[in-house]
């Protein structure tokens, strides 16, 4: 069986672009999109400079994230190793997207896919080489089988010096450069100009208010050491959008009011059951906390349909399930976890809920715990996004899920003309909950020096770049430091109703603020 790969011969790129014109003649790709292109990055100062081009597009990995993350397969790999998609199966949900560390998928604005480099495998099919390969005047693109001991690919890996890009992301590319030069292949060592024109033209502005970074140097770091040395900056690239947004922001949030609602309920009832809460139970909070949960899932499921673009295909997940995905399966999370409490709602509609409430209550928590941390598994996937590849995720996703049960329930409570009996359960989870917050986001984020420096980077655009006022203002001040700061000096045990109320909202508010800084800072570092 065949293996195809790339060669690209950067000694021999004159830079001519006609790669990139034959490969939109042929695949007919739109305006504003490529699936390969060239990037220039210049070194040095007059008179003593250099220009140094990188031909970029997809590696067709051996081990494709994109093909992983995909939730309907519209990603797959073929037998022969070529990364090709299928626009008939796709949603449009961008995950792809994040999943490429080399920027090469984007989103077709006619058909509203994922496309990109598929090694023009029409072509290949019927004996025909890749367009790019065939136009190249200088013969620096080179195609062939990398099993075949007598291709032209196989012998110039075989004896020339070869690299790819992010090996360290284990995907195992088989785009291999010859003369490539670090700074074209390594997006830490090239800084962007702060005026953000390039050679011939204006970088476009960011959709959703999105702010890439522009990578000065900082610090101390082999990147770092490189620019301040070479002084690499990109003098022509292309245009990438940041693929997920405020919608996705937002979902995280009703998520974890969704699931930490329920979880707050069953945290309570566990401890008036032990004795360690003097009962009753409030049996407006028996079905009330599903019913808030209910909602707030509802809300998320138009969230996440509203943020593809397919919307009308988002049955696909659950009709044609790609299991490797946690798309795919937090999909399924979340089904069951609505068909469980819509059970509980039944059985109130129906005059038996509290005879089934207590088991339910016990099988419906793991599918609560589930639907609140298995975002962190998702973003594990997106392997393009460092700032996203934390092993305490799940904690903090789950942290954030009680906090959210803990501060809605308050005027859920309030409401309910019960706020004495809730509120003094509330609060020191509240506090408990913030405490583990301001831990793992100040000793995990701030404080640490992260072994990436694109992890790095996102953080600092986070903490000291565009994200900054949100983040300390919006998450820390507003959101931790000062319901924190209400609920221990005036005494957790007994505050105000003022207070109570004061510091369930500002809870929430600090929630979404942080989920909007983590969402769109851990974007804002360049792929390529």
């Amino acid at each position: 069986m065949a293996n195809f790969t790339w060669v690209i011969d950067q000694r021999k790129c004159i830079g001519c672009h006609a790669c990139t014109t034959a490969c939109k003649s042929e695949n007919e790709v739109p305006l504003s999109v490529d699936r390969t292109w060239v990037k220039y990055v210049e070194k040095g100062d007059f008179p003593n400079s250099q220009r140094h081009f990188g031909v970029l597009r997809c590696n067709h990995c051996a081990n494709p994230p994109c093909v992983h993350i995909c939730p309907t397969t519209a990603m797959f790999q073929r037998p022969d190793g070529i990364v090709e998609f299928d626009k008939d199966a796709c949603i449009g949900c961008k995950a792809c997207i994040a999943a490429c560390p080399y920027d090469a998928i984007y989103i077709d604005p006619e058909s509203h896919t994922a496309a990109k480099c598929n090694f023009c495998a029409h072509r290949l099919d019927v004996g025909l080489e890749p367009a790019c390969v065939v136009v190249c005047p200088e013969e620096a693109l080179i195609f062939g089988d990398l099993e075949d001991p007598l291709s032209k690919v196989n012998q110039l890996i075989g004896r020339e010096k070869t690299q790819v890009r992010k090996p360290e992301k284990n995907t195992d590319p088989k785009c291999f450069y010859i003369g490539a030069d670090e700074a074209v292949l390594n997006p830490d060592v090239q800084t962007y100009d702060e005026s953000g024109l390039y050679m011939w033209s204006n970088q476009r502005e960011e959709k959703h208010g999105a702010h890439l970074d522009k990578n000065i140097p900082s610090g101390i770091s082999l990147s770092s050491a490189l620019n301040t040395v070479t002084g690499a900056r990109v003098a022509y690239d292309v245009h990438h959008d940041i693929p997920w947004a405020q919608y996705v922001s937002l979902y995280l949030w009703t998520k974890s009011i969704s699931s930490g609602a329920f979880l707050f309920a069953w945290m309570l009832w566990s401890s008036i059951q032990f004795g360690f809460v003097p009962g009753p139970m409030p049996l407006w909070l028996v079905w009330g906390a599903p019913a808030i949960s209910f909602i707030y899932l509802a809300v998320t499921g138009i969230l996440l349909i509203a943020d593809l673009d397919r919307p009308e295909r988002f049955w696909y997940i659950i009709a044609r399930p790609q299991w490797k995905s946690w798309l795919a399966i937090g999909s399924y999370i979340i089904l069951g976890y609505s068909v469980l409490l819509t059970a509980i709602l039944g059985a109130f509609v129906f005059g038996f809920g509290m005879q089934v409430s207590p088991w339910l209550y016990h099988i419906t928590m793991p599918l609560a715990v589930m639907t609140a941390v298995y975002t962190a598994f998702l973003f594990a996937q997106a392997k393009a996004r460092d700032m996203w590849q934390s092993p305490a995720l799940p904690l903090h996703l789950l942290q954030q899920a009680v906090l959210a049960g803990a501060c809605v329930s308050i005027p859920a409570a309030a409401l309910m003309g019960n706020l004495d009996a809730i509120a003094d359960f509330a609060r020191p989870t509240i506090v408990g909950a913030i405490v583990l917050h301001l831990v793992l986001t100040i000793g995990g984020e701030v404080l640490t020096e992260h072994s990436s420096k694109a992890k790095q980077r996102a953080v600092d655009m986070m903490v000291k770049g565009p994200y900054s006022k949100i983040f300390w203002w919006g998450n820390i001040v507003l959101g931790s430091a000062v319901p924190l700061t209400l609920l221990l000096v005036t005494g957790f045990a007994a505050p105000s109703y003022s207070i109570d109320m004061i510091v369930a909202f500002l809870g929430l508010f600090g929630l979404l603020a942080y989920e909007h800084c983590f969402v769109m800072a851990g974007q804002s570092v360049r792929l390529s």
